[in-house]
């Protein structure tokens, strides 16, 4: 089936890579708003216990990624629910320990050669045809969802006892965003590695944040900076021999302190005509 992509691996990762960043966009959007960022690294965090479980088990390693994310994510959220633990508390040990667990389970594997370092910064060059093919499905799949779920989603990040008095099922709804956040996150672990996911979730939506007047511009805005994103960090690894995943963080980075730059000559612009 590979014959379907052309076969030129920087291609390949621009494709892939743009497939993560549209849907990571307004997925981000609501991280953002709901301060769900430490919930990211966790789901993030793991991610590299799938990729254990999906060797040992001898299946495909991204459908483990997906199942064990999607696992800790009904974890926490049933622990939230239970209210018996603080929500960071449970968020740190669930992280830093199954990021432990993996490594260690990694470790001992005998008969396996495992490239840590392409799971924990990404190795979106090496992306295959087949990975191309598991990103654009799931990445449908979470847009389709996501778009079903926007207006619920919205009023339940700004007032959830509004939301419920409204009719609206607080408890699905907040399973069915985590579990789409984890199929994301598996995903795009290909293209910027489990340390590093977060960033591409969070970045791009507080860059689009101080761009936009409404919600949907905020998503729609995070989606393009995150493609462009892509499309820079993999032109400067390109020109510099620099890791690519890494690289379109940085290239996150400098669009993030650009815009924030610029706002703030605005508002001194702006600060100094009043005063003339």
């Amino acid at each position: 089936m590979s014959f379907l992509i052309p076969d030129d691996f920087l291609f390949r990762a621009l494709i892939a890579g743009i497939g993560v960043a549209i849907i990571a966009g307004p997925l981000g959007c609501f991280v953002v708003w709901r301060r769900m960022a430490y919930f990211g690294d966790t789901l993030a965090h793991s991610a590299l216990l799938g990729v254990a479980i999906g060797l040992l088990l001898d299946v495909n390693v991204t459908l483990g990624i997906v199942a064990t994310a999607t696992l800790i994510a009904l974890t926490v959220s049933w622990f939230q629910h239970q209210r018996k633990i603080a929500s960071d508390t449970l968020l740190g040990i669930l992280a830093h320990s199954g990021l432990a667990i993996s490594l260690v389970a990694l470790g001992l594997m005998d008969g396996y050669r495992v490239d840590l370092m392409s799971y924990l910064f990404g190795d979106v060059l090496a992306v295959s045809a087949e990975d191309i093919y598991w990103i654009y499905g799931g990445s449908a799949l979470g847009f389709l969802a996501l778009l079903r779920m926007w207006r619920p989603l919205l009023a339940l990040t700004m007032n959830e006892e509004l939301a419920q008095a409204e009719g609206v099922n607080i408890a699905a709804y907040r399973t069915l965003f985590t579990v789409i956040l984890a199929l994301i996150i598996a995903l795009a672990m290909k293209v910027v590695g489990v340390l590093l996911i977060t960033s591409l979730l969070i970045i791009p939506a507080a860059t689009s944040r101080r761009l936009s007047a409404t919600p949907e511009q905020m998503a729609i805005g995070a989606s393009l900076l995150g493609s462009l994103s892509v499309f820079s960090g993999l032109w400067a690894s390109l020109e510099w021999d620099s890791p690519s995943g890494p690289s379109i963080v940085v290239a996150q980075l400098v669009f993030f302190l650009s815009v924030m730059c610029l706002g703030a000559l605005r508002e001194i612009l702006q600060r100094k005509k009043k005063e003339l």
